[in-house]
């Protein structure tokens, strides 16, 4: 039994350095993600596969979340991939209060250290029913997060995550929201989110499958940026 364990290890030792090097390469350095939800439309949507910077603010011990040295820290603005211990899920969503700044929201609009973000309305996105054309219940918007500008979907009619009194984000922690206001489980739901749960930052979609029309692949997704400018 053993001779032939031996035998198997030698004739695929290659295989397994192999894949040994690419589990240690996805844990500490890149991998990919799929988004299941809607609560960073229009950003990012349903069925894309986001890429995972995770030397973005740390280098870390493989397969855990001990960091050895850290490169840096999310910024206003950023998209962050974390492991929430108040969800008992990984999540992704946009970084909008820092260590040190207020924020609060009024009617799905950002007060940020008592600045009023700046917003800028995008065209009302419309379907077709038996012919005819009817607006939606939703509304696309930029956002100006402080220089850095994004878009974000709202309801018309606004929902119970539409405002929150003025919060102050403690140092270690950061405030994140989703682009999809009032469709998102994000700090509103499960509160600050602390430095070491954060993994990674993403950027770019890598590819992207239309689970509505049999995941076939959206061909204007493929390495699609998810920085402006």
């Amino acid at each position: 039994m053993i001779n032939k364990l031996t035998k198997l290890l030698k004739e695929y030792k290659s295989l397994l350095i192999f894949i040994a090097l690419m589990s240690v390469f996805r844990s500490a350095v890149a991998d990919w993600y799929t988004v299941p939800t809607s609560s960073m439309k229009p950003s990012i949507l349903i069925g894309d596969r986001i890429l995972a910077n995770k030397m973005a603010y740390d280098v870390r011990i493989p397969f855990t979340h001990v960091s050895l040295y850290k490169t840096g820290d999310p910024a206003r603005g950023d998209i962050i991939i974390f492991d929430s211990e108040a969800a008992g899920n990984r999540l992704v969503k946009r970084v909008i209060g820092v260590p040190g700044d207020t924020v609060a929201l009024n009617n799905n609009q950002l007060v940020i250290n008592h600045q009023n973000i700046n917003y800028h309305d995008l065209s009302y996105r419309s379907n077709r029913s038996q012919g005819k054309s009817y607006q939606d219940d939703t509304q696309d918007k930029i956002e100006d997060l402080l220089g850095v500008a994004h878009s974000i979907r709202v309801n018309k009619m606004g929902s119970i995550r539409s405002k929150f009194n003025e919060v102050t984000v403690p140092t270690g922690y950061y405030l994140v929201l989703g682009d999809n206001r009032d469709n998102s489980a994000d700090s509103r739901v499960i509160g600050f989110v602390p430095r070491n749960e954060i993994i990674g930052r993403t950027k770019r979609v890598v590819m992207s499958f239309n689970y509505d029309n049999y995941y076939l692949p959206r061909h204007d997704r493929f390495f699609h940026s998810l920085v402006s400018g």
